[in-house]
């Protein structure tokens, strides 16, 4: 079994599935499981499905807090439509500022997927079946960040700072593994420090102001498995 998709999905979701198990299987040993009988009977990304409990509002509406103190739950917001609509929301105390914000958003400022993916997941299979509050973005939110190839970067940055305090690599050693080479005046090469450091975020992109928390999937696996030596799921962020 390669995934348990929802009748509700995309019709080409099936094959972004197939094609993203067989680009993983070129890249490392892995295999699908066989069809258990549960399977038939589970409903995907409810509760159950994670051997959760079923949510109540006071859950749901847990709030989680990033590094600069900003928080983050789920709230019921009035969009004009004849319901409410269930959004991520971020809070400031010092600045009494707060603001809807996407799900994706979200999980970049906490850096972490599990408490935003288990509430969000959660609330929909509880608000879901209400029907008197609209989970419609929440639940294209959710579908995105599971489909997305962008993933956080994290963990892979901690490898690399962990490598580097060890002296078991420089970061222009991680970066020539990764065939980012360059040349100075002589002739002499060395390794693209910016680019791995922008990667893993470290430095901000040319032009931003900020480090990214995200990094695509291919090359988190190319400077885990050759910059690294290590499997792309040691550096994943769960």
């Amino acid at each position: 079994m390669l995934a348990h998709l929802a009748a509700d999905e995309p019709a080409g979701n099936p094959g972004v599935v197939c094609r993203s198990f067989l680009a993983q299987a070129r890249r490392e040993r892995c295999r699908c499981r066989a069809l258990a009988p549960e399977d038939l009977r589970t409903i995907p990304f409810s509760c159950a499905a994670d051997g959760g409990e079923p949510l109540d509002p006071s859950q749901a509406d847990a709030s989680q807090v990033d590094e600069r103190g900003r928080q983050y739950r789920l709230e019921k917001v009035a969009t004009g439509m004849s319901i409410p609509e269930l959004r991520w929301w971020s809070s400031d105390a010092d600045t009494a500022t707060a603001e809807p914000v996407s799900m994706r958003e979200a999980i970049a400022s906490l850096e972490s997927y599990g408490p935003i993916i288990a509430l969000s997941a959660r609330a929909l299979d509880l608000y879901g079946r209400e029907g008197n509050v609209s989970v419609t973005v929440l639940r294209a939110e959710l579908r995105r960040m599971q489909e997305s190839p962008i993933v956080l970067n994290r963990a892979l940055r901690a490898a690399v700072l962990d490598a580097v305090k060890r002296r078991d690599s420089s970061m222009s050693e991680i970066a020539m593994r990764c065939g980012r080479i360059k040349h100075d005046a002589a002739g002499n090469e060395s390794g693209e420090t910016s680019w791995l450091a922008r990667r893993i975020g470290l430095l901000a992109e040319g032009g931003r102001k900020t480090k990214t928390p995200w990094i695509h999937s291919e090359v988190l696996a190319t400077i885990a498995r050759d910059g690294l030596g290590v499997s792309p799921r040691e550096v994943e962020v769960e």
